[in-house]
């Protein structure tokens, strides 16, 4: 459409048919006229606008797509799982939507404009459409299928963007094909850069998934349809143009009254996911954290409109009822029970076993190293949360640390006489339950000190878990808590009990601090009775440890 060559052409077009050349033709006149009569657009400038579009566009693709899997999993559970999904379909639909792409390269602007105008509609509402499958419909069925169904339409859209911009920028200015590929898969990976890094630094804690969603879609109608639109305007016919400026109109229409619905529809969808009534959510940098429940600490839980209170990270149940000591107490109490608990490093922040842990005249100082300073500062501040954990934070022998557990334990300090890993529910995946982790821990352990860990149920992660343990050289004994049914969280939801294992360079011996305060839901009998109930289920050739790299 715009060829206004500077040179000597590269070659013959041979690739379109008569009309393509007239059409191109015809645009060249017109931008030459425009540039000669004083117009908005010169050829010198069509093609870097064109590369800023794409740059633009790709850096919204890569968001889409980072939305996809961050739903996925956390929707779905199993993150490995929805990433391989999420990025397996997209990467299929790209190369279909090249291929169906080769069909409207005679008209590059208008059909640009439609995908940008769908891609935006499609990816903004995404996440809304996503969640709402979740809330109300069938869960895992229809969000599942509601997920691949999406990716494969975005992916496809996605796919049918460089073709047609390489048409576009060949029209502007005709060259070899192989320095516009290059001009063009630049401007696409840097964008694709930005995306990745918009997206969990800016666009996640600043407006969350949903309202992040929209404004990418916005930002997508705009730098994509609307200035491809403007740039190459004498391409369509001027009803079309008039049709394709109003569907552009109406995709931000639509994107702005479902951002203005946003609340409404996020807490109608966490109301029916979480059975409560919702007192908080915020996206922090690495979860989405929900608390329900009463925000008055001496309303009890019977009398509460809303149920007792529970907390979520990524929908994944931390604080689940009233009962939720069981679980600390069996967590930290046989750890501390030979009284080594001088010093003590806890991992995780929530304030619930540092509770338990302080409850030990023999702890002289704690260590708690948490990742998500959000997370902490509720644990402070929020009136029901704190004083569910005493103000555990607060006490002098605490000293807090924002760092990502992993990370730290490879440079921090040491040696810890007891170290207590309370991160089973903070991620969907293994990184806290590997081989790897279970080594930096022990190096950071004393001679005589153990190392207590919480685990999934015992048919499922227990087993695993306690091979990382014996192959980082650790003693182990697995044992459960209190007995009785878990406590119902969340529309209902009734999580197995978790396990725990106790480990140190020697086999430890389960017992209770007779010195400390008696726990509520444990005895010395029923954590033994437990620890052989176990032993005499170990599987015969259980699996073997998880590690980071899989």
């Amino acid at each position: 459409m715009i060829s206004h060559s500077t040179g000597k052409p590269a070659g013959p077009d041979l690739d379109g048919p008569p009309e393509t050349a007239l059409t191109r033709e015809s645009g060249a006149r017109a931008i030459r006229a425009r540039a000669g009569s004083g117009g908005r657009v010169r050829p010198r400038s069509a093609r870097p606008i064109v590369l800023l579009a794409a740059f633009v566009c790709a850096a919204c693709g890569l968001v889409y797509e980072l939305e996809l899997v961050a739903l996925g999993g956390y929707l779905l559970g199993e993150s490995m799982t929805q990433t391989s999904v999420v990025l397996s379909v997209m990467v299929f639909a790209m190369g279909l939507g090249s291929l169906l792409a080769k069909r409207l390269t005679r008209r590059p602007a208008t059909f640009f404009a439609l995908v940008e105008c769908t891609l935006a509609l499609v990816g903004g509402l995404s996440v809304l459409a996503l969640q709402s499958c979740w809330a109300w419909l069938d869960r895992y069925r229809a969000t599942t299928t509601g997920l691949v169904g999406t990716t494969l339409v975005i992916g496809v859209l996605i796919g049918a963007e460089i073709p047609l911009l390489m048409t576009l920028i060949q029209r502007i200015r005709r060259e070899e094909a192989g320095r516009a590929a290059a001009d063009l898969f630049a401007a696409d990976y840097v964008g694709a850069l930005v995306g990745g890094l918009t997206f969990p630094f800016l666009l996640l804690p600043a407006f969350g998934q949903a309202t992040g969603a929209l404004v990418t879609g916005a930002v997508n109608a705009v730098a994509g349809a609307a200035v491809v639109l403007w740039l190459f305007r004498d391409e369509p016919a001027p009803r079309t143009r008039l049709l394709l400026w109003t569907g552009c109109g109406l995709v931000l229409a639509v994107l702005a009254a479902a951002a203005a619905c946003t609340g409404a529809i996020e807490r109608a969808a966490r109301h029916a996911l979480y059975g409560a009534q919702v007192r908080l959510a915020t996206q922090s940098r690495f979860h989405e954290i929900v608390l329900t429940g009463p925000s008055d600490p001496r309303v009890p839980a019977q009398r509460s409109a809303g149920g007792p209170l529970e907390l979520f990270l990524d929908g994944r149940p931390v604080v689940c009822g009233p009962d939720e000591y069981r679980d600390h107490e069996a967590l930290v109490h046989p750890a501390l029970a030979a009284r080594p608990g001088a010093r003590v490093l806890l991992l995780g922040g929530d304030g619930l076993a540092l509770r338990e842990v302080l409850r030990h005249p023999s702890v002289r100082s704690v260590l708690v190293v948490e990742r998500d300073p959000e997370l902490s500062e509720l644990a402070r501040r929020d009136p029901a949360l704190s004083a569910l954990n005493e103000h555990a934070l607060d006490d002098p022998r605490v000293r807090l640390l924002t760092a990502e557990p992993l990370t730290w334990l490879r440079t921090g300090g040491g040696p810890f006489d007891v170290i207590i890993s309370d991160l089973a529910e903070q991620t969907p995946d293994l990184r806290y339950r590997s081989l790897e982790f279970f080594g930096l821990a022990a190096r950071r352990l004393a001679p005589e000190g153990r190392i207590a860990v919480r685990t999934g149920p015992a048919e499922s992660e227990l087993w695993a878990v306690e091979a990382g343990l014996r192959e980082a050289g650790l003693g182990t004994v697995p044992y459960l808590g209190s007995t009785g049914p878990a406590p119902g969280c969340g529309a209902g939801h009734r999580p197995p009990r978790p396990a725990f294992v106790l480990a140190a360079r020697g086999r430890p011996v389960l017992a209770l601090d007779g010195d400390g305060p008696p726990p509520r839901s444990l005895t010395e009998d029923g954590l033994r009775a437990s620890a052989a109930t176990l032993a005499a289920h170990r599987p015969a050739g259980g699996p073997g440890p998880h590690h980071l790299l899989g």
